[in-house]
């Protein structure tokens, strides 16, 4: 996990939590905000974590599953919580949470979640080394272990999609 000549961060470091009221704009006729409204904001504010952890300009490598757990409407809060979950060697991957809440019962719900990764690229625009991360508390290194998961079945399935091709 870590090595002793790469720098690395506290998960806490580039955490980061959002919040944007969601208005008619984002939201169709019946007033559920749209899905794409929400992709979005997920994809920024995890950019913004990456990028906080790396220090450098990233892109977005792909979006794991995401599934919408439960609408979201004109006039509620939507939080963002966002953290790195796991890194390796140019990539990262930073997870999402997405919450709704109603402003006027305070009632919060989980409306979705997603794992999303990001490369770090250099100043010529290829890839490059990514900071080690350190999940300190029980739920980090939880997610860390699950995040690592993750990655070694999306680079087996990547595997198999390429030897199929």
């Amino acid at each position: 996990m870590l090595s002793e000549s790469q720098p690395s961060f506290k998960v806490s470091e580039s955490a980061l939590i959002a919040s944007h009221l969601m208005m008619p704009q984002d939201a169709n006729i019946q007033g559920n905000v749209y899905g794409g409204t929400i992709l979005k904001l997920m994809d920024e504010i995890a950019g913004v974590v990456a990028t906080r952890h790396c220090r450098k300009n990233v892109v977005t490598a792909s979006i794991d599953q995401m599934s919408f757990l439960k609408p979201v409407y004109i006039g509620n809060l939507l939080i963002l919580k966002a953290s790195v979950n796991y890194v390796g060697t140019t990539s990262l991957e930073v997870g999402v949470r997405i919450e709704a809440e109603d402003l006027h019962s305070g009632s919060v719900v989980h409306t979705g979640s997603s794992y999303m990764t990001f490369v770090a690229l250099d100043e010529q625009g290829r890839p490059s080394v990514v900071p080690q991360i350190v999940p300190e508390t029980t739920f980090e290194k939880r997610r860390y272990e699950e995040a690592r998961a993750r990655r070694a079945k999306r680079l087996e399935s990547s595997k198999a999609s390429s030897v199929q091709a």
